[in-house]
């Protein structure tokens, strides 16, 4: 979404790193450069304008054009200001003592409302929390199906109700969380094309009714400003608390959100990338503003390799692969870490530059997909003792899986080099001190191959490196 935006950003830095010492000229010219990546952004005309004034201010200082590194401080102002802009504050959701709480989701028709309900309550029900998803949208045809197929998904229940009264339906909802043990009730009201008079007045009547604890606005990233236009529509007739940006994924330019906060003052909560339901995700404005200006978001990557690596290796194949004796039973257990990962395009966007290599078709995105096509073509003893694969075998292995021999080589080699990078971090390990022994080695290397058995000084010290 923001690809545009982050190459004319990033082609304004470039320019003023070539000079040495900046002048007034070279700050003027590069804020009208960043003054039209944002127009073009399609980011609310407002939002631009104070939001140029405030870089060119802190950018003018002498501390700045006096500086050895100027063009690093412009960035560094760019950077902030960005953050600011996204909502500097804390965006996590806030959940009440009150049992259940109570949150209702609203938007206009099409936003991914219905979508959204569900990832949440994902998200919730994967926290520890048991959560009640209420199909109040009667409206909409199919409306309460599509929750209750989502819902069963994920196995979440829906309450339904009468299917004709929302505001009955939410009421009701709320006894039948207390009548079958649910912390948590999320309301999927009803939407419409656009703004008008009935549809706010039927969300003001069922906040009424249940006095929610949270009102989150679902929003669809792609819709440009017109998303800050309905946003600011809710905000002043039912004064929602937070924002999920759907469809970030999409193509769009990215304007609105950029634009929402600024105008609303109303911050974003979520955003969601996909239509998996694990999709949804806590905003961090910071992370946002850094993959804009294209340097990655390396925390985000650590965070969820920590959350699928533990699950996946058990303490022996930790233990062996801390001894670098990789075998290719691990090389699938790596393949299933990437793709809950999100697959080799998610990583390379969580690293600075890796959009743009995704962005050029430098990545084969079914690299995966035959590598594990490869392995399963092998017997089991090949798979456990790679060394004893020899010219005929290569040749077997690439019949069965339909390939040419030299990708089996290609394969084999790529083994070598991940084999030889985990002895040389195992061996770097043990250099500082850290997982010698059996059982020290083991712990350290329980979360290998992902990024999960990093301590966060090493966490930072990767961010800072990949900055």
């Amino acid at each position: 979404m923001f690809d545009n935006l982050s190459d004319r950003l990033q082609g304004v830095f470039s320019g003023l790193r070539s000079k040495g010492r900046l002048t007034e000229n070279d700050i003027e010219t590069a804020m009208r450069e960043i003054r039209l990546a944002l127009l073009e952004a399609d980011v609310n005309f407002k939002v631009v304008k104070s939001f140029v004034a405030a870089v060119r201010e802190r950018a003018l200082t002498a501390e700045v054009l006096d500086s050895l590194t100027p063009a690093q401080n412009v960035v560094k102002i760019v950077l902030d200001q960005l953050t600011e802009l996204l909502g500097a504050d804390d965006t996590g959701l806030k959940l009440s003592s009150r049992i259940p709480n109570v949150i209702m989701l609203v938007g206009l028709q099409g936003s991914g409302k219905t979508t959204a309900a569900s990832k949440l309550a994902y998200r919730l029900k994967a926290q520890g929390h048991s959560p009640l998803l209420v199909a109040a949208d009667v409206y909409r045809p199919a409306a309460a199906d599509q929750l209750e197929s989502l819902g069963n998904d994920i196995g979440v229940k829906v309450f339904r109700g009468d299917g004709k009264n929302p505001v009955a339906i939410a009421e009701s909802s709320v006894r039948e969380a207390i009548d079958t043990l649910r912390n948590i009730v999320i309301i999927d009201t009803a939407g419409r094309l656009h703004i008008d008079e009935e549809m706010m007045a039927e969300a003001a009547a069922i906040k009424k009714a249940v006095k929610p604890d949270q009102i989150l606005m679902v929003v669809d990233a792609m819709t440009g400003q017109d998303v800050v236009n309905a946003a600011a529509a809710f905000a002043e007739k039912v004064d929602f608390d937070g924002v999920i940006m759907a469809k970030m994924d999409g193509d769009a330019r990215g304007g609105g959100a950029l634009s929402i906060r600024e105008v609303t003052g109303k911050p974003i909560k979520f955003i969601s990338e996909g239509e998996k339901p694990s999709s949804l995700e806590e905003f961090h404005p910071d992370r946002l503003a850094k993959r804009i200006l294209g340097m990655g978001d390396v925390v985000t990557l650590i965070e969820k390799a920590q959350a699928v690596a533990d699950a996946e290796i058990s303490q022996a194949e930790a233990e062996r692969m801390a001894r670098a004796e990789l075998t290719f039973d691990d090389f699938l257990t790596m393949n299933r870490q990437v793709r809950k990962l999100g697959g080799i395009g998610s990583l390379l966007k969580a690293l600075p530059g890796g959009e743009k290599a995704l962005g050029e078709g430098r990545v084969d995105e079914g690299m995966l997909d035959k590598m594990e096509v490869i392995i399963n073509s092998m017997t089991k003893k090949e798979r456990a003792k790679p060394s004893i694969i020899n010219g005929s075998r290569r040749q077997r292995i690439a019949i069965g899986a339909g390939v040419q021999v030299y990708e089996v080589n290609q394969l084999l080699k790529q083994f070598d080099e991940t084999r030889k990078m985990i002895k040389k971090m195992q061996v770097s390990t043990d250099t500082r001190g850290k997982g010698k022994g059996k059982k020290g080695r083991g712990r350290g290397m329980r979360s290998m191959p992902g990024l999960g058995g990093m301590s966060a000084a090493d966490l930072k010290n990767l961010e800072n490196m990949l900055k």
